[in-house]
């Protein structure tokens, strides 16, 4: 009885350790499962109806392209990759035999001269529709037989996802109305909503099969990495980049060259984004030399306490065209003197002949022994001065121009003649300002040349000097320095001038000096030689709105794409196309509000 009883109770322990051990290992298969990375990335629940669906608390909505323009332009998908709301894309791209691409065409094009033909039997008009049917086939026959083109079945599926479903409505209409723009239809996978989920899926199941024939020319155009990034390590802030909504950071330093032009309307903003880069780049240790006609960089000057130099025939300034860098390089000091002659041939020409006077008439050209006479005459010149191509005596006393004047009096030649024509510039009505000797000293900063009070004949003139006058600063000591010429189509209008103004683009990389030319006369810019090689010459361009006329020449000159032409002159004040090397971006021009009190000079905001 006794053993019988151990029986039993063995028996029940036994099932009681079975019942532990099974109960154990439920445990541990639910802590394992619990802990696997499915569980820990997997919604709570999953509602699939007709036209959305829903993930945990997140809503979703498939959609399917099914058609597309007859052409269509590089980039067309950039704005919905770039959009600014939550989607994903999927492309599914099935090659296609070119042998039975062949056969199919050669069906099709049978069909389509076919129904031409019974048209014109039947005496019906012309049907534009089957015509470039029959030549876009034709084409692609003769692509695929030569080996250019290939063929493919592309699908494309967008899923959209929002908090509640009146978000995910606006989000759609979004969609639509961007691919409406580009003659791209779209529909809602509707009764489809979970193979639409699936075939968006990093894991290529293509469950939807909505596919259209494209060449390869079509894909390439749906490549969706079009959004350039124009962000560096240093540098400064130039913008907001439409495309992402990233910053654009950028040294203009870290180009093969420093240059940048800037083309714009009145009032697109280009003087607002030229202050601010100069303010910024003045954080950033460069010096800001500006050569001002309209007197909008005066409030900046003051703000940060440069030096506002204004030139008229009333003021006490005074520049001597006639003055030498104080160069210390051995080559360029022994080529100082050769080459202040050359500029000086260059400006009075400009000041003498060849270029149009007041009211629009024509002053005679220097002759070519006009031409040795005022040469003979410079070196004369410098000579009575005691300067000669030996680099020791460049630190006399330069002569002025009223020494010129003495020179060419009392010279054989033309020398009177030339002396007479020169007058003006000494004891005559522009005498002064440029006929002594010099009495500025840049050591700020900022130094703006403010030139707005001068007589419109003189204004060119003035410009020529004080680039004259900047650029000796600017071979004598080498520092980082930015040189903005704004209105600088006035110096495009003369030849000389032009060329001066295209020998320091090209030259100026070498002294460590960003060249800055503003202009808002494109066409007169562009349509002159020099003007284009400035252009060619600056890694940096940016193009604000334009005038419509303009914008043609523009995109002959930037390569601009048809999308690029139609936003260039629709462009609101502060945004447009911002060119860095061969990159280039749809920008926004922004500034803090204490930069924007610094920098505006219209009391309605941007000019």
């Amino acid at each position: 009885m006794a053993r019988k009883k151990q029986q039993q109770l063995t028996a029940a322990q036994i099932a009681a350790q079975n019942e532990a051990m099974e109960s154990a290992e439920i445990q541990r298969a639910f802590e394992q499962g619990t802990n696997t990375l499915r569980d820990l990335i997997s919604p709570s629940a999953i509602e699939i109806h007709s036209d959305y669906f829903r993930l945990g608390n997140k809503y979703g909505r498939t959609l399917y392209v099914y058609g597309y323009p007859r052409s269509i332009y590089t980039g067309w998908l950039s704005p919905i990759i770039n959009i600014d709301e939550v989607i994903d894309v999927s492309m599914y791209i099935y090659p296609v035999e070119s042998a039975v691409v062949m056969k199919n065409l050669r069906t099709k094009a049978t069909q389509l001269e076919a129904s031409m033909n019974l048209n014109m039997e039947k005496g019906k008009v012309r049907d534009p529709e089957l015509e470039a049917a029959l030549q876009d086939t034709e084409e692609l026959r003769d692509q695929l037989q030569v080996g250019a083109e290939k063929f493919f079945r592309f699908g494309l599926y967008i899923t959209l996802w929002a908090d509640s479903l009146d978000e995910m409505k606006f989000v759609q209409q979004k969609i639509e109305t961007i691919f409406g723009q580009q003659m791209v239809f779209s529909k809602v996978a509707n009764s489809q909503q979970e193979q639409g989920l699936n075939s968006i899926m990093p894991q290529c199941m293509d469950q939807l099969q909505i596919r259209r024939n494209m060449n390869t020319g079509a894909i390439s155009t749906s490549f969706p990495f079009t959004s350039a990034d124009l962000t560096q390590d240093k540098g400064i802030l130039y913008g907001i980049n439409m495309h992402n909504n990233g910053l654009v950071i950028f040294d203009r330093f870290s180009l093969e060259n420093a240059n940048m032009v800037v083309f714009a309307k009145s009032g697109a903003g280009k003087s607002f984004t030229v202050k601010l880069e100069a303010l910024r780049s003045m954080m950033v240790g460069a010096e800001i030399l500006i050569i001002d006609p309209e007197n909008e960089y005066q409030k900046l000057c003051d703000a940060v306490g440069g030096s506002y130099i204004r030139l008229s025939l009333n003021s006490d300034v005074r520049i001597n065209p006639f003055d030498l860098p104080k160069v210390v390089d051995s080559e360029d000091a022994n080529d100082a003197l050769r080459a202040n002659l050359v500029t000086l041939h260059g400006l009075f020409r400009l000041m003498l002949g060849g270029n149009t006077g007041a009211g629009g008439s024509v002053v005679p050209a220097l002759t070519a022994n006009e031409e040795a006479d005022l040469d003979q005459a410079l070196i004369d010149t410098y000579a009575r001065a005691g300067i000669t191509s030996d680099p020791l005596t460049h630190q006399s006393t330069p002569p002025t121009i009223a020494n010129l004047y003495d020179t060419l009096l009392h010279m054989g030649g033309s020398g009177p003649q030339l002396a007479q024509r020169l007058r003006k510039y000494t004891t005559g009505t522009f005498a002064g300002i440029f006929s002594q000797q010099s009495n500025i000293e840049i050591n700020n900063q900022m130094v703006v040349f403010n030139i707005r009070d001068l007589e419109d004949e003189l204004r060119p003139v003035a410009m020529y000097i004080v680039l004259s006058h900047i650029w000796n600063i600017v071979r004598a000591e080498q520092k980082k320095r930015l040189l903005i010429v704004d209105e600088a189509w006035q110096l495009m209008q003369h030849e000389d001038s032009a060329n001066f103004l295209f020998s320091l683009a090209k030259r100026a990389r070498k002294y460590y000096l960003g060249l800055t030319t503003i202009t808002q006369d494109v066409e007169d810019f562009m349509g002159s030689k020099m003007g284009r090689a400035i252009v060619g010459n600056s890694s940096m361009q940016l193009l604000l709105k334009q005038s419509v006329s303009a914008v043609d020449v523009l995109s002959d000159v930037f390569k601009l794409t048809e999308e690029e032409k139609r936003r260039l002159s629709n462009f609101p004040v502060g945004q447009g196309l911002f060119f860095a090397g061969p990159n280039h971006v749809h920008i926004q021009i922004i500034a803090s509000e204490t930069e924007e009190g610094l920098i505006t000079t219209n009391p309605g905001g941007v000019n």
